[in-house]
């Protein structure tokens, strides 16, 4: 069996040994990458939820509506103009060599070019038009509206360059770099140039521009430290050839529809619910979403870790390890979100009152959104697996049949039931699209993306979040104390669980994986 290997070998899973490495390493060198992902995730939730409160305590409902609209945005318009170029990097990069010989260098002109001139175009174009789409948008034809949308579309250029060089730099160098400007510097500069702007009193317009600062700096952090591996300080060839054009842009360009619809998914709620009912709606909608995207970011943190690795296991035939990584990460996920999830879908009153009385309106919104993302979650990372596996089409298929029903439905519901039609209509298109999503990724890949460790993972899951969830709303209620008895059930249960001998053995045998060591045979982790 081949060793381990070390956690700075591994950048894009092109420093060992080619195909015929076994299931047991690639499941080791997942586990590793998908802690990091983890931890970041979580330090990204925990900032990103406080920025949510800044925001909805700072602003009012109304106010946030506008913020959470302006944000969305530039969400849509930066995921329109990446014309897919973040994923193609993502899938490209680890197949070509890095270093001053390495042919690395040519795609970043390719990757970067096309989408950074689209970019301006938008930009011109959003500024140009900022005072009618307030009016449409906000509520507001007056200068604060269109001031706000201004910037929200000024700034586009400048996140697109960012959100490039971040799919390189998780390329290119290990997941600490990605995770420390992705869900460190990020989500923690911004709570506290939000939060320094609302408490100054600077308005809507200052606030915008403490969210969008570090933009900036991380943009100039990515690029320092991915002109290194890829050889642009050594001289490498930045001048692309023709199929680089070609089959860069053959993948991504599929994608440019998908992406756009999958990171604006939310946003389009945001923006729908503000045109079709009002802001106070919006606001209400904006601050449900904040809470459902936070529980999804331990999917998006395993994602990003594994997702060169994916690319290099699915360009070298090797789907049987593909799938065998994809099942143990999907159960990680799921034991992690699905707790958040179920405690969401019953507690939502408690959770919404920490952004204040009038943000009530949204537990049933949070209900449905909650047990629409158990199926997101329980499905796994399935987008990337068409993604990596070079089927972007595919996956744009089930992207747009989500983006459908989401949108035909809103339409429909919107108007008389404002924040909870959006959630009503966002919460079909999840499951359309990741539905779909997972069948078609069962056929390319040929192997179960399910297993009987998901199952019971899955059983135990709903069974002790939901006894202690019934527990909490017997004893208290759907509020705050009812929550809080909850979560001491669940403590309890927990840490009766960690006296089990076979608990205590399958956290060393994950931790022993972390670390890059070999679990037993009897405890090694294959996800069937």
């Amino acid at each position: 069996m081949t060793a381990a290997p070390r956690a700075s070998d591994d950048v894009d899973g092109r420093t060992t040994a080619g195909p015929g490495r076994s299931d047991d390493t690639e499941v080791r060198r997942s586990a590793r990458n998908g802690a990091a992902g983890l931890v970041g995730a979580a330090t990204s939730g925990l900032f990103g939820f406080l920025l949510a409160v800044v925001i909805t305590r700072g602003y009012g409902t109304a106010g946030s509506g506008a913020f959470f609209a302006a944000i969305g945005v530039v969400t849509v318009a930066t995921a329109i103009c990446t014309l897919g170029a973040e994923t193609g990097l993502m899938w490209a990069l680890p197949r070509r060599r890095l270093g001053r010989t390495g042919d690395s260098a040519r795609l970043l002109p390719v990757a970067l070019l096309p989408p950074l001139v689209v970019a301006v175009v938008v930009a011109v174009v959003g500024v140009a038009l900022a005072a009618p789409l307030s009016g449409w948008l906000l509520d507001d034809t007056g200068a604060g509206g269109a001031s706000l949308l201004a910037v929200a579309f000024a700034v586009v250029p400048v996140v697109v360059a960012m959100t490039l060089l971040l799919a390189a730099l998780r390329c290119v160098r290990s997941i600490r770099s990605y995770v420390s400007v992705q869900f460190f510097l990020l989500p923690v500069a911004r709570p506290i140039l939000v939060g320094a702007a609302a408490l100054t009193g600077g308005g809507l317009l200052l606030g915008l521009t403490g969210w969008l600062v570090p933009v900036g700096i991380a943009l100039l952090v990515c690029l320092v430290l991915v002109a290194g591996p890829v050889g642009l300080r050594q001289g490498a060839d930045l001048r692309p050839q023709g199929h680089d054009w070609r089959t860069f842009w053959g993948f991504a360009l599929p994608r440019a529809a998908s992406a756009a619809i999958d990171a604006g998914s939310m946003w389009v709620g945001v923006l729908l619910t503000s045109a079709l009912a009002d802001q106070t709606q919006a606001g209400v909608f904006g601050a449900v979403g904040r809470y459902v995207l936070a529980g999804q970011l331990a999917m998006q943190g395993l994602r990003v870790a594994v997702t060169p690795q994916l690319s290099r296991l699915l360009g070298q035939g090797e789907q049987g390890a593909a799938a065998t990584v994809h099942r143990q990460l999907t159960t990680w996920g799921l034991v992690l979100s699905w707790p958040v999830y179920l405690l969401l879908a019953v507690f939502g009153p408690a959770f919404l009152r920490l952004f204040g009385p009038e943000f009530a309106a949204g537990a049933a919104a949070m209900t449905v959104l909650a047990l629409a993302m158990l199926v997101n979650t329980g499905v796994g990372n399935v987008q990337s697996l068409l993604l990596m596996g070079g089927r972007s089409g595919l996956h744009l298929a089930a992207a747009v049949a989500g983006l459908t029903c989401t949108v035909t439905l809103g339409v429909a519901l919107i108007p008389g039931y404002g924040a909870t039609g959006a959630a009503v209509a966002w919460g079909a298109g999840i499951a359309t699209e990741n539905l779909i999503a997972f069948a078609c990724a069962r056929r390319l890949v040929g192997h179960p993306l399910t297993g009987r460790s998901m199952v019971r993972a899955a059983a135990a899951t709903v069974a002790g979040v939901g006894a202690a969830a019934g527990v909490g709303v017997l004893v208290a209620g759907r509020g705050i104390p009812g929550l809080v008895v909850a979560l001491v059930v669940l403590t309890v249960g927990a840490t009766a669980l960690l006296a089990m001998p076979g608990v205590r053995a399958g956290i060393r045998a994950i931790l022993t994986q972390i670390r890059g060591g070999r679990p037993a045979p009897a405890q090694s982790v294959k996800g069937r």
